[in-house]
């Protein structure tokens, strides 16, 4: 546990440093909206019935540049490897920076719902369960895309390669995520919300079990 605490530390030390970054990104996820909404047109309805899928689907897009990032500064000088070389489980390396790019992702998220809201006339009365639908997906989108950025973090081209290997893995997520959330906009009379939640949690229980177990062999390899 101290380890995890250590590393998790540095992590959000780091994430602290190129905040500058993390502020473009964000930049980029309202941009993606601001075009989605341009799409779709001005009639209020169906903004507002697409809502759902064009956050998430911007905090898919400003997910990918946070993640092939996030082991920029440990491919630097080969400092994973120097990581690696400490009396430290690769597991408590791999659990600190996904910790860290889900609550990226998570305050991401959250502060794209205010655009979201001007945008799409997306405005809902039940926020805490929107800001833990978010908090649910981002941590489903961490959890294998830290395992990839890491399997990636040396490629030229992880920019590229990254959203290839880890779009396909989860469309369960943003199938529940966008479902759950335009739920929570639009009223939810069958009570589906739990269901989605639930398929949320179950992905995110399987992938970081699974992915904590993979990761001193990705980066070994």
């Amino acid at each position: 546990m101290t380890h995890l605490l250590a590393a998790l530390r540095k992590d959000f030390l780091l994430q602290w440093r190129t905040r500058a970054q993390a502020i473009a990104v964000y930049a980029f996820g309202a941009s993606a909206l601001l075009l989605f909404s341009f799409a779709v047109g001005p009639v209020a309805a169906t903004l507002r019935e697409h809502a759902a899928g064009f956050l998430w689907l911007g905090l898919l897009l400003s997910s990918t540049l946070t993640l092939a990032e996030s082991f920029h500064a440990e491919a630097e000088q080969h400092a994973l490897e120097g990581l690696l070389l400490l009396p430290v489980a690769p597991a408590a390396l791999y659990y600190a920076k996904a910790l860290a790019n889900a609550a990226a992702l998570s305050l991401m998220g959250a502060a794209l719902i205010p655009v979201m809201v001007i945008l799409y006339d997306a405005a809902t009365p039940r926020v805490p369960a929107l800001l833990g639908i978010v908090l649910l997906g981002s941590a489903g989108l961490s959890a294998p895309g830290t395992l990839y950025a890491a399997m990636t973090s040396q490629a030229r081209a992880r920019q590229t390669l990254l959203p290839l290997l880890l779009f396909p893995l989860v469309v369960p997520v943003l199938l529940a995520a966008v479902k759950a959330t335009s739920l929570i906009i639009h009223g939810d009379p069958m009570g589906q919300i739990r269901s989605w939640s639930l398929l949320l949690v179950c992905f995110n229980v399987i992938h970081w079990s699974l992915c904590g177990l993979l990761f001193e062999r990705v980066v070994e390899d």
